[in-house]
Parts: structure tokens; C-alpha cells; sequence
């Protein structure tokens, strides 16, 4: 978790426990109603004095988007997080501190140090890795001491920042590429230039109209000899709450992205071919510092048709090599792992012939791209998206071996490497033979959190994006304070909803993605996998990357979960029933499309119950569609075209029902997937026949839950 999102979690947690005192105090399942209080605004006082104190766990890290080794003193470096701002270590990751959590924005696409300055640092915010759950940023960021203090240096608009680099001489000089808005067009997209520190910026690489409004620049890489000579991309992608697509398909056909060159500072461009293939999408660059003349690209293309998305080689892409300076290109390999999520390339900087790809695994050749082998991270966390080389760290040549006299030395390469995945920071000193874990980053990435009653300190359960679902205490008697080893991992995967069984402390109910429900019992290892099925020759059922599931305040036991319509599920989730018909609008080419499960679309997103009322629940789609039933599905009401504007059609994004009055129920929607940035939480007192908007002054572009 990032700072931040600790203290969300803590006010949760605060919020939680006056949630079940509330409930706890209703004398009946089924009250009168009385007439509801008007809402009050709770003021700072409130919870001036509460204090966030981190419990854990800590055995994981988070989504890393960057890593940025000072030049001038490998010992500092700093790691940049998808969801969770910006850490520096000054002791080479024995610790880290947290330098960025005082800004806005804590979506990190780039970190860069200024090799002529080391004080001098760039940050570019918003994640570039084109995820549903990817966040968004307001431009670039320059410190002068080290991370101490920062300054927004412009391009707010950009939203996404895929790469910062700067000139190895002038630290005032830096290049941004700056992708835009992943959800709709517009916005500052492209290469830009700024040669003041950033008081001002140039465009000086961008798409021609129309489509500069859908194509922004993937990468940047600097000739290590010249810094005039520059190697950027063009990108076009486009997210919908449905799909993902990128080149021709977002540009109407038009071939618009790929390589360019330019052997001026970015005053004039070409575009580069030579063997390189059309229709790209993503792409990655490396330039080798021991020979400028090599660059290595990883390359998506779509010449060879559209394939799934998670295709490891590709028709007409995957990694190409030029061995004068773009020029001429040839295809090594075919491999393209993911090419939205991952497009990262390496060159050692001692050998040419060392060249790392990373992907669901980080690919590693040593004939300059022909072949990859994959052996070096078997113990290290799936999904690397960062990768840094310290140069210099080729270890002495050894004497050969009496039978090796004959033959050619081994090339050597650098030793020092480190890794960003989805589980956080891995250093090695073994060109990747061996790691160390650098798990000392608070960032994972909870999606959600469930208290228990246990006493006397209650228990804290959640699932984290990539890292599992895990349980521990708020508290322990031991005067060494929570520790690793109170924290229990209970399935794998994303993580998402957790829930404990009312009878038996030892048995959890843990999602992970799409609706995957398996019951755990710590105290024997069961694991039971338990998601709806439908019956032989029926429609499947359609589950949401993050899918409701809440367990029943009047019956115990009891559990409701979303799909594209409501589940009741019984006897330890053994049973279930249908409770609802589809609640979605059930689009078809939406609630079909390919993707890679993010973009499951026509389901349930939200799932609230009544503290007040047994039987009262209300539901929230993600194609903005709001329910409500007073008979535990046995009739459900639609309310859509009760809300009020922007929030009507919107992605329903949370529902939380009234602890005081069963006729009362807060709704907040959200419309960035669709390109409405406009925060919208609502009120109704009468079950949702009127609304009365409550969202006051909420800055725009921020995410909101109730």
C-alpha cells in the first residue's frame, strides 16, 4: 500500500467498526422507519485526532512502473509505483523513504535523474502500462534536492507519461513522452522538449491531425555518445469499459505510429523502416551504450492480423535489431509478451549480445535477440514492467580453464541489476543469477477490505491487485507489535473481496478475478473453488474483474455475489440461487469481447444491504444501470432513469446503505471510462424515487467511493 492508501484504509477501517456498533444496536431485522435525518457534514475535528499506523502486511511489494539509479552514487536510487507515488533508497534498498506522497497525483509512469546532477530529478505521473485499473497523473514533476521538495514543471494534460529522459550534460534539458488520456482523445500527447528545467515545453514529436488527438509517444531513448541523436515512438490506444485496442484499429486504419529518428535535438524527424514492420502498436526502445550503433526494438504489429492479447509471439512483430543506428532492421525473434501491459527492452550496457525483455517473466538473450530463455526470475514475482542496469559492474576476467585456452572468452556483462514487477523491487548482483527481494516498499494495491468481531482485537482481510488475498490482526498482545509471520495469505491471484464465515473463525470466502470464489479453512487446507455455474447448454454467466460479494447482516451466513445478474449462496456457498434477472443492458459486441479479463462488461459492480432491513438490497452495473429489491430479489425495481445527470448511464461505482434509515442509500458513479471526469455521489431518502446530488465541491478528475 502506499502511504496514502493506508490512511483510506485506516478511515475504512474507523467507518467499519461504526458500521457494525450501528447495526449491532438494531433491536429488530425488520424496524419501522423513521423519517430520515438530513445528512450533516462531518468536520475535521472529527478526526484530527485520529492516527493511521501501518499493520501490514509486508511481505509483498506493488506495481512498479520505473527505477532510476543515481549516476553518481549507485547506493541511491529511486523506485516509481503504478498506485503508490515515488520511494528513494540513499542505503541501496536496505530502506526506503517515501518523497512524493505530499503531491496530488501517487500514479507514477517515469523517474529520471539528471547524470550531469544527481539532485536533479524528473518524475512523470500517471501509469503508462495502458491496465483498466491504471491511474492517471497531472503532468511532470522536477525536484532540485533529491526528492525533498517538488515542483510541477507543466504538461498537466498529458495524464500518462510513459518516459522522461535527460541530457547527459544539461541538466535544464529533459524530453517527456507523453502518451494522454487512455480513455478518450485530446488532451497534450507526444514528445515534448523543454531546455529551461521546464518553465517552458516544446511538441516537437507528435501525430498529424486527426489522429494527434489519439497518438501519443511510447518511449525515448538518447544516443549514449550524442545527445543529439534521438529514438522516440508514436502510439495510438484506447481503452473503453468493454476493450482495449491500439494502432490501426484506434486511427481508422491509418498507419501512424512506429519509429522515428532525429539527428537534431528533436528539431527534425524520420520515420524509420528498413525491415521494420507497419501497423504497429506499442513499442520499446534500447540503445547500447558500447556500441550506439545497435538499437534494439520490441515491436507490436498487427501486419499479421489481430490476435488475443496475451499472444507471446507475434505474426509480424517482436524483437528487432539495427546495427546502424536505424537504418536497417532485422527481426531476431517473435516473441511480444503482452505488448500494452509490458514493451520493455534492455541492452547491457557492456555487451551488445546481453539483451532483456520483460514480459510475464523477464527474457534474457545472449545472441543479440534470436533466442530468450526465461530461467533467471523462477523465484521472483510474475509481471516485470521495470528494469534498470548499473554500468561499470562487469566483474575482472577469470583465467581459463585448461580446457577452455582454446576457445573464445566468455563475453561478460553487468552484474548489477534491479527489477520492478507487480510484487515490487528485486536487486541482483549475479546478472540476474540470484535476488534479494527488496520488500521494505509499502505498495500493494488493495482493491478491498472486511473486518471480523473476533476479540480482542479484530481481523483485517483483503485482496491486493496480483498479490493475493491475505487475512491479519489489528492488533496483538505482543509488545513487538504486528508482525510478517500474524499476516496469512489465503488464495492467489488478484485478490479482491474477502469475507469470514460467522461459525468458524479458520474459514474465509476469498475472491479473485471474475468471480473466482474459493472457500480456505486454515485450520485442515481445504480449498474449494465455488463460482456459479450455469446449467448444461445455458448462457455463462458474466462476472466482473472485481465482482460484489458481501455477506448477509440479517442472516449469517448468507452471501450475495454479482455477475450479470444477483447469486444468494447457502450452506458455506455450496448452494446457490438466482435471485435477479440480468440487470445489465447486455450489449452485444461488449459483453463478448475479447480482451484479457479486464474487460469483462454487462455485470454487477455493486452490491449493497440495508443494516435496517432484512431483504432490502440495491444493485450498480458497470453499464449504469441502479436496482433495488425489498424481498431478497423477489422483485427488483429499476431506478436508472430516477438519476439525475451525469451520473444516469454512468458505471456505478459504489452503493452503501443507510445504518439509520432503511430508505436512505448513497450511490457514487463515475464516467472517466467513457471520458467524463465529473465526480458524482448521490442521496435518496425515499429508495431511490428522487435523488439529491451531494457532491459539493469534489474536484473533478479524483475517484470517489461512498
Amino acid at each position: 500500500m502506499t502511504t496514502r492508501i493506508v490512511r483510506c484504509c485506516t478511515l475504512l477501517v474507523s467507518i467499519f467498526a461504526i458500521s457494525i456498533s450501528s447495526a449491532q444496536e438494531a433491536s429488530s431485522p425488520f424496524p419501522t422507519s423513521n423519517p430520515s435525518p438530513s445528512p450533516t457534514l462531518l468536520g475535521e475535528a472529527l478526526f484530527k485526532n485520529l492516527k493511521a499506523r501501518s499493520i501490514g502486511p509486508a511481505v509483498m511489494g506493488g506495481r512498479v512502473s520505473d527505477i532510476a539509479i543515481d549516476p553518481r552514487n549507485p547506493f541511491v536510487f529511486y523506485v516509481s509505483l503504478a498506485h503508490g507515488g515515488v520511494f528513494k533508497t540513499n542505503d541501496n534498498g536496505v530502506t526506503f523513504q517515501p518523497i512524493f506522497d505530499k503531491q496530488p497525483m501517487l500514479s507514477i509512469g517515469a523517474v529520471a535523474v539528471a547524470p550531469s546532477d544527481s539532485d536533479v530529478v524528473w518524475v512523470g505521473t500517471g501509469e503508462a502500462n495502458d491496465r483498466n485499473s491504471s491511474d492517471w497523473g497531472d503532468g511532470v514533476y522536477r525536484s532540485t534536492d533529491g526528492g525533498e521538495t517538488w515542483q510541477n514543471a507543466g504538461i498537466k494534460e498529458s495524464r500518462t507519461i510513459a518516459r522522461v529522459v535527460v541530457d547527459p550534460k544539461k541538466r535544464e534539458v529533459a524530453y517527456v513522452a507523453a502518451m494522454g488520456n487512455l480513455w478518450k482523445d485530446g488532451g497534450e500527447r507526444g514528445l515534448f522538449k523543454t531546455t529551461d528545467a521546464g518553465k517552458s515545453w516544446k511538441l516537437i514529436l507528435h501525430a498529424l491531425p486527426p489522429h494527434d488527438a489519439q497518438t501519443g509517444c511510447g518511449d525515448v531513448v538518447l544516443d549514449p555518445t550524442n545527445s543529439q541523436i534521438l529514438y522516440a515512438v508514436l502510439y495510438a490506444r484506447r481503452r473503453t469499459p468493454w476493450s482495449f485496442t491500439s494502432g490501426p484499429s484506434v486511427t481508422g486504419g491509418e498507419d501512424v505510429g512506429g519509429i522515428f529518428k532525429s539527428t537534431d535535438g528533436g528539431a527534425t524527424w524520420k520515420k524509420l523502416g528498413g525491415g521494420l514492420p507497419g501497423q504497429t502498436g506499442r513499442i520499446g526502445l534500447s540503445v547500447s551504450a558500447s556500441n550506439a550503433k545497435v538499437v534494439m526494438a520490441v515491436v507490436q504489429s498487427y501486419e499479421g492480423g489481430f490476435g488475443p492479447l496475451d499472444d507471446l509471439r507475434s505474426k509480424s512483430g517482436g524483437v528487432f535489431r539495427s546495427e546502424d543506428g536505424g537504418e536497417t532492421w532485422t527481426r531476431m525473434s517473435a516473441i511480444d509478451p503482452r505488448p500494452f501491459y509490458f514493451s520493455q527492452i534492455r541492452v547491457d550496457p557492456a555487451n551488445d549480445q546481453r539483451v532483456y525483455l520483460l514480459g510475464f517473466a523477464l527474457f534474457v538473450s545472449d545472441d543479440a535477440g534470436k533466442n530468450f530463455r526465461e530461467d533467471l526470475t523462477e523465484k521472483t514475482h510474475p509481471d516485470d514492467h521495470a528494469f534498470a542496469i548499473q554500468p561499470g559492474t562487469v566483474p575482472p576476467p577469470k583465467p581459463p580453464k585448461p580446457e577452455e585456452k582454446n576457445k573464445p572468452p566468455k563475453p561478460q556483462v553487468c552484474q548489477r541489476v534491479l527489477l520492478g514487477t507487480d510484487g515490487g523491487v528485486y536487486q541482483s548482483f549475479a546478472g540476474g543469477k540470484n535476488w534479494d527481494h527488496l520488500n521494505k516498499i509499502p505498495s500493494g494495491e488493495f482493491y478491498r477490505i472486511s473486518l471480523d468481531d473476533t476479540k480482542p482485537y479484530f481481523r483485517i482481510a483483503g485482496g491486493l491487485q496480483d498479490n493475493e488475498n491475505w487475512v491479519g490482526p489489528s492488533a496483538v498482545q505482543s509488545k513487538e507489535a504486528i508482525r510478517n509471520c500474524d499476516w496469512t495469505a489465503l488464495a492467489g491471484g488478484d485478490g479482491f473481496y474477502v469475507l469470514f464465515d460467522p461459525t468458524d473463525r479458520d474459514t474465509f470466502y476469498a475472491e479473485s478475478q471474475q468471480g473466482e470464489v474459493h472457500r480456505i479453512n486454515l485450520q485442515n487446507g481445504e480449498i474449494r473453488r465455488l463460482r456459479p455455474q450455469p446449467a448444461e447448454g445455458q448462457p455463462h454467466y458474466r462476472f466482473n474483474w472485481n465482482s460484489p460479494m458481501i455477506m448477509s447482516r440479517h442472516k449469517p451466513g448468507v452471501i450475495y455475489l454479482g455477475g450479470n445478474c444477483v447469486f444468494r449462496l447457502t450452506d458455506r456457498m455450496e448452494k446457490y440461487s438466482v435471485i435477479s434477472p440480468d440487470l445489465t443492458r447486455n450489449e452485444p459486441g461488449r459483453t463478448t469481447a475479447a480482451g484479457s479479463g479486464a474487460e469483462n462488461y454487462g455485470t454487477v459492480f455493486s452490491l449493497a444491504e440495508s443494516p435496517k432491513r432484512a431483504g432490502l438490497l440495491w444493485a450498480g452495473t458497470d453499464d449504469g444501470r441502479l436496482w433495488v429489491t425489498e424481498n431478497d430479489g423477489g422483485k427488483w425495481t429499476e431506478l436508472t432513469d430516477n438519476l439525475p445527470e451525469p451520473a444516469r448511464g454512468q458505471w456505478v461505482s459504489r452503493i452503501e446503505a443507510s445504518q439509520l434509515d432503511a430508505n436512505v442509500a448513497y450511490v457514487a458513479t463515475t464516467g472517466y471510462r467513457t471520458g467524463d471526469d465529473r465526480p458524482s455521489i448521490l442521496r435518496t431518502a425515499d429508495l431511490g424515487k428522487t435523488w439529491q446530488s451531494v457532491t459539493g465541491d469534489l474536484p473533478p478528475a479524483d475517484p470517489v467511493e461512498v
